[in-house]
């Protein structure tokens, strides 16, 4: 391998990108775009529910127990309800995505006998934010109602009952404020950095053979591998340098607790810009068509990072078969990796494991890239 032909090789692709649009959008703006789009519009934490109150008993408890329900921070109360016709109504309308109604005899069943009913109405279209609803609700209305109990046994000189009582003090460990964001966006650089460096590495032989110059470039004395490396160099610090911006956006913006070690992090992004890397220039090297090429490297980088790598879905839910599977998705190990230096600060022995296999994985795919690329017409 010749160093000055890989350099020639490199500064011709670097010229090839500066004189491109399209893969300098790719390479500054889509990081940018993505970094905002993903970091503020994915979340799993469900705020500001709106709800429709149906307050019958019109009593102390009962507006305690509204305000409480928009105290939590969980719900907003939107307005209250005259009757039923008015309830589906607003579910039709999506005004409130659910309705709480508080019967006439709330407080007197509540005060005389202890035990006292609430309903709640749901809109299920979307299950996953119900089953949280309704989790919530039932949360504000146990604190109300416990709290109630507490006050009036103190007024009538009653001694709470102690026996049978678990008192449960829970903690959590690693994102203690519960905040999906530390959970979901050291996924988002994953899903950045794959769809950025294999949609780039995707036009650049394509892109010879679209515009003609692939003759030329076959003439040359340059190797098979000094194109390829040559090809690639550009890219892999274009690839740093979206990580880095990645990587800084989600500690000093998005204020994601960083508890690692920066060199295992470093070396781990490089091992996965190599993967991403090779995988397009595979692709480029066996679609002779740009827009194909991005197409076939859209698919094999972004639904295999989203869907099957634990960004989106836990993978120890999915169906035994589907586990399997995600074994051969290299984005898994690279998240996993993250999330663990991100919010658990584990050691390079700890993640020997993922690391390996993010190594492996790269070495592969660099070698099937070496050997892809043939100085023929055919």
């Amino acid at each position: 391998m010749n160093l000055r032909r890989l350099l020639a090789m490199a500064h011709k692709e670097t010229l090839q990108i500066w004189r491109d649009p399209r893969s300098l959008a790719i390479a500054l703006l889509m990081p940018l775009l993505q970094m905002v789009l993903l970091g503020y519009g994915v979340s799993l934490d469900i705020r500001r529910i709106p709800l429709c109150i149906d307050d019958q008993a019109h009593s102390q408890i009962s507006r305690e127990l509204v305000q409480n329900f928009v105290a939590s921070g969980w719900f907003s109360a939107v307005h209250p309800l005259d009757n039923e016709r008015s309830l589906r109504d607003a579910m039709d309308r999506g005004t409130c995505a659910g309705v709480v109604t508080i019967p006439v005899d709330f407080s007197r069943a509540l005060t005389t006998t202890g035990i006292a009913s609430v309903q709640t109405v749901f809109d299920a279209t979307d299950a996953n934010t119900t089953n949280i609803a309704i989790g919530y609700a039932q949360g504000v209305i146990a604190r109300t109602t416990a709290d109630f109990q507490s006050r009036w046994n103190q007024a009538h000189g009653l001694r709470p009952q102690a026996v049978g009582v678990v008192d449960l003090q829970a903690r959590v460990w690693f994102n203690e404020g519960l905040d999906s964001r530390n959970f979901i966006i050291p996924g988002i650089v994953a899903v950045i950095l794959a769809l950025v460096g294999a949609q780039l590495t995707s036009l650049t032989v394509s892109r010879e053979w679209e515009r003609g110059t692939m003759e030329q470039l076959i003439s040359t004395p340059v190797t098979a591998l000094e194109v390829m490396l040559g090809k690639l160099l550009p890219y892999f610090a274009i690839g740093l340098a979206n990580a880095a911006f990645c990587l800084l956006s989600t500690v000093f913006w998005f204020h994601v607790p960083f508890r690692g070690s920066i060199v295992t992090l470093l070396a781990t992004t490089a091992l996965f810009t190599l993967v991403v890397l090779g995988i397009g220039y595979l692709v480029s090297v066996h679609i002779r068509s740009q827009l194909g090429a991005s197409q076939v490297a859209l698919l094999l980088t972004m639904l295999p990072t989203s869907m099957l790598s634990g960004y989106t879905f836990a993978i120890d839910q999915m169906p035994a078969p589907i586990q399997a599977a995600t074994l051969l998705v290299y984005a898994r190990y690279y998240i996993t990796i993250l999330r663990a230096l991100f919010l658990k600060g584990s050691t390079l022995t700890e993640l020997a494991a993922p690391i390996l296999a993010l190594a492996v994985y790269a070495l592969a795919i660099i070698w099937m890239a070496a050997r892809a690329f043939h100085k023929h017409l055919d």
